[in-house]
């Protein structure tokens, strides 16, 4: 049975995953766990730091199987126990100690916003878990052979067939946009799903034609074009609960806009860059 000991107040991560677009730390790209293709919850969001992923631990090691995670202030050192096996990792040390064998760990366990992290691969490895990284979702995914993840640590916010779809709406509407206007967009598809106006999926607000055509690159077929990792991260940020638009339903822009109906018979809510949004 998974115990974990003080509530693990601080939190550990783990990755040495290689994320080539990205040499600085960014705490604005929403980076995705997934274990044996399951999205996993954390309190803590994971980043990236030069060439490195950092992930909460404490939700990876629940997932795999943990069996206690003990953390000791005097030290800052946190113990994870999995069966036989025991992983110690101190604050600051760039080595880690598995069953009393010292070991080198790819960067030092640092404590960020009251949080503790590592370099996950290494913990999930020391598991016996494999670890990848996906450049175009941004996720770390995690397999382990036998092992089910528990319904209540399973994140279900949104799906990576949500995010395709939304980050392709984004790109082919917004390109060239900045990124509070490209969550914009994102946000106005996702209060159409949630308005009962419109259909309920991402998918089907995107290709509706109950009152004809709803976003021109259906007709131009640029939905189909891949999109940036930009439309995707901000796909993944309204996706996640970030608005920059409110309640806004609609938006045009002025400049090459061919009908009226929405300045007419709408309320105006906001202009970001080149595109207005009406409620």
């Amino acid at each position: 049975m998974r115990k974990f000991t003080c509530f693990l107040i601080l939190l550990l991560t783990v990755c040495t995953l290689s994320a080539k677009a990205y040499t600085t730390p960014d705490r604005n790209i929403p980076i995705d766990i997934s274990v044996n293709g399951s999205f996993i919850k954390t309190d803590a969001p994971a980043f990236i730091d030069y060439d490195t992923t950092f992930v909460p631990i404490r939700f990876v090691s629940d997932a795999l199987g943990a069996d206690s995670v003990e953390w000791e202030p005097g030290s800052a050192t946190a113990t994870i126990r999995h069966g036989n096996l025991t992983i110690e990792i101190t604050e600051n040390e760039k080595y880690a100690y598995v069953n009393g064998v010292k070991t080198a760990l790819h960067k030092s366990a640092g404590i960020y916003g009251q949080r503790m992290y590592v370099p996950v691969r290494f913990v999930s490895e020391t598991f016996g878990a494999t670890v990848n990284w996906d450049a175009t979702y941004y996720t770390v995914q995690i397999q382990k052979s036998g092992v089910s993840v528990d319904s209540s640590l399973i994140d279900r916010r949104y799906t990576t067939d949500e995010i395709f779809w939304l980050g392709r709406i984004i790109e082919a509407e917004s390109a060239g946009e900045p990124v509070r206007g490209k969550i914009g967009v994102g946000n106005v598809v996702l209060n159409r799903v949630n308005s009962s106006e419109f259909p309920n999926t991402i998918y089907e607000v995107i290709f509706d034609r109950k009152y004809g055509v709803q976003f021109e690159p259906i007709l131009n077929g640029t939905i189909y074009n891949t999109p940036s990792n930009e439309s995707i991260i901000s796909a993944k940020r309204a996706l996640r609960g970030e608005n920059t638009v409110g309640e806004s339903l609609y938006f045009l822009n002025p400049r090459i806009a061919t009908s009226n109906w929405i300045t007419n018979n709408r309320t105006y809510y906001t202009t970001i860059k080149n595109h207005d949004f009406y409620l």
